[in-house]
């Protein structure tokens, strides 16, 4: 890709993208919470460390080339995408849930990816490969995620109006940002795309599959009931993989470390409606859940 694109415009574009994200999010959605503590603590618990250990596996599992498995683990450190609230939406889910645990998981995510990424450089590249996350490139992590939904948060605050006259066309440009980076980088490594797929799908695929299932069962397994187990499913397979790819592209400044998200990308959103599609059918099937204590 052109530096000038890679150094400028992909920042600039995600900071509108998450300044979208923060439009949809208050100071309540960090609140609620303490409403559903056993949710969100499990949710957190399964997106941190039990994802982070299955990508680590994968990586390890299916002998991942060094540069698609730091990719990977960057993909399995992004928290979840905006778009998770929609489908919690569609394949009723919490989506009140989804919303807080999308702004817990933003902010979290600041600190948590550096440090996720840099044990996965240190452990899987060698020392001539020059690729460091180092403290000024944490900051511009931090940077790339906080302020930007920092500040759609406070347009939403002052400017309800304004608000949500742009939440509609900041999630159409955040769609279409999301084609272009896929195609950019694919584009950027036309000579090796045929390889990086046939290395690194099966492993986006699975993990795309254990992120879902991950999701909802786990919470299930602690009693968390069924429709705040879908919005846990969501937030967790759903990766912000826009994020992932412009942090690989511009803070790394490496178009192979972003593959993995930008298959990913493809994945996910195919896995994510048929496994909505699986969860209502089988719903059909179950007695109704008397949802009345909260977790």
């Amino acid at each position: 890709m052109n530096s000038q694109i890679i150094t400028i415009l992909l920042p600039l574009a995600l900071a509108i993208i998450m300044v979208g994200l923060g439009l949809e999010l208050t100071l309540k959605d960090f609140a609620r919470v303490g409403k559903h503590p056993k949710a969100v603590l499990v949710a957190l618990c399964c997106q941190l460390i039990v994802l982070t250990s299955i990508a680590f596996l994968l990586c390890k599992l299916l002998a991942l080339p060094p540069l698609l498995a730091v990719g990977l683990m960057l993909l399995a450190a992004s928290p979840g995408g905006s778009t998770a609230n929609l489908f919690s939406y569609l394949f009723k889910g919490d989506l009140a849930l989804n919303i807080s645990l999308t702004a817990i998981n933003s902010v979290i995510a600041a600190f948590t990816l550096p440090l996720i990424v840099n044990f996965a450089i240190s452990h899987f590249l060698q020392d001539g490969q020059q690729i460091t996350l180092q403290f000024s490139k944490i900051l511009q992590v931090f940077s790339i995620i906080i302020v930007p939904v920092a500040i759609g948060m406070l347009i939403r605050h002052y400017s309800p109006r304004l608000s949500e006259k742009l939440n509609k066309p900041l999630r159409i440009f955040a769609v279409i940002f999301l084609v272009l980076i896929i195609i950019g980088a694919i584009v950027a490594e036309r000579q090796n795309i045929g390889e990086y797929i046939s290395q690194v799908g099966i492993a986006t695929a699975l993990f795309c599959i254990c992120s879902l299932c991950i999701g909802y069962f786990v919470p299930r397994l602690f009693g968390i009931n069924s429709t705040q187990a879908r919005a846990c499913a969501f937030e967790i397979g759903i990766h912000n993989s826009t994020l992932a790819m412009t942090i690989a592209l511009t803070v790394l400044m490496n178009t192979a470390i972003a593959m993995p998200a930008a298959v990913y990308s493809i994945f996910m959103y195919i896995f994510a409606a048929l496994f909505g599609l699986l969860l209502n059918k089988f719903a059909a099937f179950t007695p109704t859940e008397v949802e009345t204590q909260p977790n």
